[in-house]
């Protein structure tokens, strides 16, 4: 149930400038080649060990008659998209509320910050709400980020599903409570983009406790992208710019061991580049077992210059770890929803992320 978030921000000046999601993220931060070579690991397990185990919090299953709370800590939805989204988990069974500033519009984001946070704590804490669904992405999750109260999920963790700038939440609610969350579609849905089977598999991971299998598309930009092995770990990540742009902060996870989820949109193969650079740079790529790589959508770079799929070989390829692209996880059309937090297996050889089950038993 999202919108693919695709639409630049403008600013006003001389001439109407756009600007990615990751420009703007870059912004408010400071304000607070040749041939690619075929890959190989040279081991076919994690190189790098967890260095500690982590307590998972898994929520229960949902079932029909559970409500559920739609908030936007990000941007305005389009109403019409909503409307959509809701009659699809309505179909499932689940009562859907709305949070109070779910389409209030406050600059480029859906209310100030103080109603934003306080839909998503609200939500997080009434001991009534199953799960909580992010309305759409865009932009805002990283000012309020910091102050989610996460002291009730401990004691009673709940579903909590969303992508794109909705990374910085999962990452948040990893590192601070070990709860495994979903990266899927949101409920500004578009069927045009997220048909049938997008709505099926986000069902499936959020209403039942069969483990997630998703297989290389050979459509994908990434799906040549692949160095052969397999490797498990928790499954983290999510958006790469918002991965990028919160290193340090209290919102990054700890990759060691991890098998490192990523995809984007509407970056050039420079500037995917270069976040990739600052994640080996800081050590990160050298600490996992593995990398998976999601719907690179419209990556469009030079002509002459390296596409996108060049530019990841040249990346990734030297890390001595199994990498898998070419999954239907993130922006793309056909997007499936995948548990963040859960062990997760990949087999580049054959092309397969399995998950464990997001939720337990009710």
């Amino acid at each position: 149930m999202a919108t693919s978030d695709t639409d630049p921000a403008t600013i006003e000046g001389p001439a109407r400038v756009p600007l990615s999601r990751r420009h703007m993220l870059r912004m408010g931060a400071a304000a607070a080649g040749g041939a690619v070579l075929v890959g190989t690991a040279e081991a076919t397990s994690a190189q790098a060990a967890p260095v500690g185990a982590k307590r998972v919090l898994r929520a229960p299953a949902l079932a029909p008659g559970d409500r559920v709370r739609v908030v936007s800590p990000g941007s305005t939805p389009d109403p019409t998209n909503m409307a959509r989204g809701i009659e699809i988990l309505r179909s499932w069974g689940l009562e859907v509320e709305l949070g109070r500033h779910v389409f209030t519009k406050y600059g480029y984001l859906a209310g100030t910050d103080a109603q934003r946070l306080a839909d998503l704590n609200a939500a997080l804490t009434d001991p009534g709400i199953r799960a909580v669904f992010a309305a759409r992405g865009g932009y805002g999750t990283q000012r309020i980020v910091d102050q989610i109260d996460v002291s009730v999920l401990r004691r009673d963790p709940r579903v909590v599903v969303g992508f794109s700038d909705i990374t910085s939440i999962h990452g948040k609610l990893w590192r601070d409570t070990g709860l495994v969350t979903f990266y899927g579609p949101m409920v500004n849905w578009s069927d045009d983009r997220t048909g049938p089977e997008s709505a099926e598999a986000l069902r499936r991971a959020v209403m039942t406790t069969a483990p997630v299998t998703i297989s290389r598309d050979p459509a994908e930009t990434a799906a040549s992208v692949v160095v052969p092995g397999r490797a498990s770990g928790p499954l983290l990540g999510g958006c790469l710019t918002l991965i990028s742009t919160s290193l340090g902060a209290e919102d990054s996870p700890k990759f060691d061991g991890a098998i490192l989820f990523f995809e984007d949109v509407d970056e050039a193969p420079y500037s995917i580049d270069s976040m990739l650079t600052e994640l080996r740079r800081v050590g990160v790529l050298r600490r996992v077992a593995g990398v998976v790589i999601g719907q690179i959508t419209n990556s469009v770079g030079e002509p002459g210059e390296w596409d996108a799929a060049a530019m990841l070989k040249d990346r990734l390829y030297d890390l001595g770890v199994p990498v898998l692209g070419g999954l239907r996880l993130g922006h793309g059309d056909g997007q499936l929803t995948v548990p963040l937090g859960s062990r997760a297996t990949i087999d580049a050889t054959a092309g397969t992320l399995t998950v464990e089950p997001g939720v337990r038993p009710r």
